[in-house]
């Protein structure tokens, strides 16, 4: 480690960057305070508002992407509160300041809220997103999950002038041996039109994702069941028709559908955790279908920033997710059934299958005669249709559930001494319905019959904050804001064991509500951009992943969850020019009450399933004329975590690790060619879920990605 940091100093004087974009909170322009971030809901800048808050700009985006693979990969890179990936189709276990993030694209939830598939990360192509803005802490102002934060997704915009222009990437991956299934590539291309009112954008993409190996040279393991990125095939398809009424108001139809498919030619081959050997990939047809994720959505949107001196967006949308996982005879006895085949031979695979409608209306304006005082009401509407059958035998997992939310709000910003003051705060009232008919368990659970019902839910949310910003560039905040989700119903419901459970007054499907305290510094000034934050977050009620035994599917337990961290970032422009140093710092807490003597008392660490270790990236960025690169290096820090009291082993340890990447780009009369490599110095490392969530299971104990290279080339017009 000591070694490969030296050559990072070292090297870091002459490495370039892609884009003047920051190792942590890259900027989408070089004033950030004025950028708009539209999952805030408000157009009032970022600096007006108690949040922390970064938006990855389109350049650095694309530079991540091309590192990494994907659009979680790059908030993962750029973000040190946010968990390690596991560079799966899965995102279990993945989390922002130690809850689970809502993903959304425009403002449109991807989370099925009754029955998280954890593919929430993967639907849509980064190819047609244009920036990702990233909302930190616990609140609810896209409604219903986003507990530890808001990762929307903001799809590339019209064009602005009439006449064709568009896009073109062709892009190469292998891994450092170019083992013939290692290599991947990629093609994308991107056509928008626009003639006086009317503009209209259609595009698609097409990846082959190749075999991974880690940093010995062996192919990394495969999930067959949560489902792989490495031998994968994916579609992309995107529209987007626009009309503007006026100079200020516009109609937009959004359309996108993703799949991401398995192209199931390995099985995965044990490990051995005793001896620190990985699971690894052998060729072999895995049984059924392979694991495959699809998602379509739409969404029909009017906006006018000028409707009787204030701004008006209005939203219909539609989501639609199926999500297929892979089979097995294991984990365990799931899904064994005597009466449908002897125990132990019963084959069996999972589809997720959710269904969303809804619809968002906010309006913002100044108080007349009074415009020191800005004022957004709104009303949100979501329906959520969601169940898991056993698609083998044609079986339910999860009952069929409904799933309704009616939520009115409205936010308050008064600035005062000259905007050197402000003053923020909101409420929102949620008013939730969950409707599950009579159903009854699989045999593995006892065949227990469960009596549906209607539960319903309200509660009132709060939010509020301060903003002293008493000269330009220097700012301090400090906020208090609720969030709002409901626990996985589906994973609740399907391991319901005991009889006579009425869904009507089950209490481990009441809403968890997450109350985040912050308070947060930030300096940009001349040549540095700093900033520091502290948040501490409780909820009485919490939801926790937790697997009861090796090999078990991993199920919900409510319990009291506190957690609180310390995130410190700095960028400075050295006296060379155009050269950019920066740095970030997590670290993060997390306890809960892991016994069942009903006092309310936290008396555990939560483990690495619910929170992220600490991290330090350090980063140089440079460029000049057509010539840019960037170098970064990540350090995952070891930690432990206490387990249940009696339980072997009676801690969980992660060693840490630490990787660095490369990128450099350089812009051709035709285009620009870049050269990315991840995991430069091809370090062998166990993956932190694997570590700290199912370190004494063989089957699923997996190394990280080697060194790999992407080279691109990126055509506009």
């Amino acid at each position: 480690m000591y070694r490969r940091s030296t050559i990072l100093l070292a090297s870091s004087a002459f490495t370039l960057t892609v884009a003047p974009a920051l190792a942590q909170r890259p900027p989408v322009s070089e004033s950030a305070d004025n950028i708009v971030v539209t999952a805030t809901r408000t157009i009032l800048p970022a600096n007006a508002l108690p949040l922390t808050i970064d938006v990855i700009g389109q350049e650095a985006l694309n530079q991540q992407v091309a590192i990494g693979g994907s659009i979680v990969d790059a908030v993962s890179a750029l973000t040190p509160s946010f968990s390690p990936t596991r560079q799966k189709l899965s995102g279990a276990g993945e989390t922002l300041r130690g809850r689970s993030p809502l993903y959304a694209i425009n403002g449109i939830p991807q989370t099925a809220p009754l029955r998280d598939g954890a593919r929430d990360g993967f639907t849509i192509d980064p190819f047609f997103v244009d920036r990702v803005e990233l909302i930190y802490g616990s609140n609810a102002l896209q409604g219903i999950g986003g507990t530890g934060g808001i990762v929307n997704q903001v799809t590339v915009a019209p064009p602005k002038s009439d006449g064709l222009s568009g896009r073109m990437l062709v892009q190469g991956n292998a891994d450092t041996g170019f083992h013939g299934d290692g290599i991947g590539g990629k093609v994308a291309g991107l056509i928008a039109w626009r003639g006086g009112r009317w503009d209209a954008m259609v595009g698609g993409a097409y990846e082959k994702r190749g075999a991974f190996y880690d940093g010995h040279g062996d192919r990394v393991g495969t999930d067959l069941t949560q489902g792989e990125t490495q031998d994968s095939r994916s579609w992309s398809l995107f529209g987007r028709f626009g009309y503007a009424l006026s100079d200020t108001a516009r109609i937009d139809l959004i359309m996108s559908r993703f799949q991401l498919k398995g192209e199931g030619d390995y099985i995965a081959s044990n490990g051995d955790y005793l001896i620190d050997r990985p699971t690894t990939s052998i060729r072999g047809t895995p049984p059924g279908v392979p694991a495959t994720s699809r998602t379509e959505s739409a969404a029909l949107s009017l906006t006018d920033s000028d409707l009787a001196g204030g701004n008006l967006i209005a939203q219909l949308f539609f989501n639609r997710s199926r999500d297929t996982y892979g089979g097995e005879i294991a984990p365990i006895a799931t899904f064994q059934d005597a009466s449908i085949a002897p125990i132990g031979t019963l084959f069996d695979q999972s589809q997720n299958r959710s269904r969303k409608y809804g619809g968002k209306l906010s309006y913002e304006r100044a108080v007349p005669g009074f415009e020191a005082l800005t004022v957004t009401i709104g009303l949100d509407a979501l329906y959520d249709l969601t169940d898991q059958r056993l698609i083998a035998t044609g079986r339910s997992w999860v009952p069929p559930t409904d799933y309704r939310s009616l939520a009115p709000f409205a936010q308050a910003n008064l600035a005062l001494f000259d905007k050197k003051l402000r003053i923020a705060g909101g409420v929102r009232h949620e008013d939730v319905k969950i409707s599950i008919d009579d159903y009854t368990t699989l045999a593995s659970y006892g065949g227990v019959a469960v009596s549906g019902g209607t539960p319903r839910f309200s509660d009132t949310l709060i939010n509020g904050g301060v903003i002293l910003e008493p000269w330009a560039g220097i700012r301090a905040y400090a906020s208090y804001a609720e969030g709002y989700t409901v626990p996985d119903v589906g994973r609740i419901a399907r391991a319901v064991g005991t009889a006579g459970v009425d869904i009507d007054d089950y209490v481990n499907i009441e809403p968890i509500v997450s109350n985040n305290r912050e308070i947060g510094i930030e300096l940009k000034r001349g040549p540095l951009d700093a900033s520091a934050a502290y948040f501490w977050s409780t909820s009485k009620n919490g939801s926790l992943l937790v697997q009861t035994a090796i090999g078990a599917p991993f199920e919900i337990q409510r319990q009291r969850v506190e957690i609180q961290g310390l995130e410190l970032n700095l960028s400075v422009k050295t006296p060379l020019p155009f050269l950019t140093l920066s740095t970030g710092y997590a670290h993060l807490s997390g306890r809960t009450d892991g016994s069942a003597n009903g006092i309310d008392v936290v008396d555990r660490d939560l483990d690495g399933a619910n929170i992220s270790p600490d991290r330090l990236n350090i980063a140089a960025s440079y460029v000049q004329g057509p010539l840019s690169a960037r170098i970064q290096t990540q350090f995952f820090l070891s930690r432990q975590f206490e387990r249940t009291p009696n339980a072997y082993p009676a801690l969980y340890r992660f060693g840490g690790y630490d990787t660095t990447d490369i990128s450099l780009r350089y812009q051709t009369g035709f285009g620009a060619l870049s050269l990315s490599a991840q995991n430069i110095f091809d370090s062998f490392y166990i993956d932190y879920y694997s570590q700290t969530v199912r370190p004494n299971d063989n089957a699923h104990y997996f190394a990280g990605r080697g060194r790999n290279f992407t080279l691109s080339w990126d055509y506009r017009f």
